[in-house]
């Protein structure tokens, strides 16, 4: 291995370790080089939700700074020498593990809608854009864990619109602060529950029936994405059922909350994280998300 790639899965694995949070750890339910190979794809995911989320300077400067970085990507993906001290690395795993390249590109058109405040009309067009920003990254993985039944193409889909429509719920206040509502007008028009009434935080009756409506409707994506398990190698099973408890993990916290998202980052402990690994690492089975009763 040349220097220049071995400094590159260096930096990458380094960039995961100190702000992956949620996902180092089920990363570490991976062999060594599946391992170093995620966190090689969390970085690049990483550097481009934080190229769009680059609030101190303008909005203009943010799109030219990611039209530069799918320059990069592009550049990199073609064999030619880039900047960017993530692109060796990826461009190897893109390489070895034959992931197609509009998923990469997926990703950056998901974080280009996020330049600028936008809504969602209908869960139609949310689904949209939780494909670019979470289902293309699980089509990503699956081509890194390994997957033998296409079904695996949906599933991964489905499983990253369940952890997408988590984030969209854990965020709600942090989101709203800047601008970005995500949850559907159609949603919100049936539970009489206005943006206005995000934004003040207001946790009355609307919200909390509100809430439960999109827990359901995440509950029901996750039991879609059971199917991927079934589909993978073993080392992908291991760290999908890591993920999935973890992601379902947060869900359940924020029911556990009677929904309340406003006073405190909702996430789980780090003793947490650590049984979730290891239950991955030694269970023969696979658990769906248990639904509250």
């Amino acid at each position: 291995m040349s220097q220049p790639l071995t400094d590159s899965y260096r930096y990458c694995t380094s960039l995961a370790r100190r702000t992956g949070r949620n996902f180092y750890f089920t990363f570490l339910t991976l062999p060594r080089t599946l391992f170093r190979d995620m966190c090689v794809l969390y970085a690049f995911m990483r550097i481009t939700d934080d190229l769009g989320d680059s609030f101190h300077i303008s909005v203009e400067d943010r799109r030219n700074h990611l039209a530069h970085w799918r320059g990069q990507l592009h550049r990199a993906l073609a064999g030619e020498i880039t900047e960017g001290k993530v692109f060796p690395a990826l461009a190897d795993v893109v390489a070895r593990h034959r992931i197609p390249s509009e998923y990469l590109d997926e990703v950056i058109n998901g974080v280009q809608t996020d330049l600028t405040p936008r809504t969602f009309r209908t869960f139609d067009d949310l689904s949209g854009y939780c494909y670019q920003v979470a289902g293309a990254v699980g089509l990503c993985c699956i081509h890194i864990w390994g997957f033998h039944d296409d079904r695996a193409r949906q599933a991964a889909i489905d499983c990253g619109t369940a952890f997408q429509l988590t984030n969209i719920l854990r965020d709600l206040a942090e989101d709203v602060s800047v601008g970005r509502v995500y949850l559907p007008e159609e949603d919100l028009r049936r539970f009489d529950y206005g943006p206005d009434d995000l934004r003040a935080g207001l946790r009355d009756e609307r919200f909390r029936e509100m809430m439960q409506f999109q827990v359901d409707r995440a509950h029901g994506y996750y039991e879609r994405a059971v199917e991927l398990y079934d589909c993978l190698s073993q080392p992908g099973r291991r760290v999908y059922s890591a993920m999935y408890h973890l992601y379902g993990g947060l869900l359940q916290e924020i029911e556990r909350r009677n929904y309340d998202v406003y006073s405190g980052r909702v996430r789980l402990s780090t003793s947490r994280k650590w049984c979730i690994a290891a239950s991955s690492l030694l269970s023969r089975r696979f658990e769906g998300l248990p639904r509250p009763t």
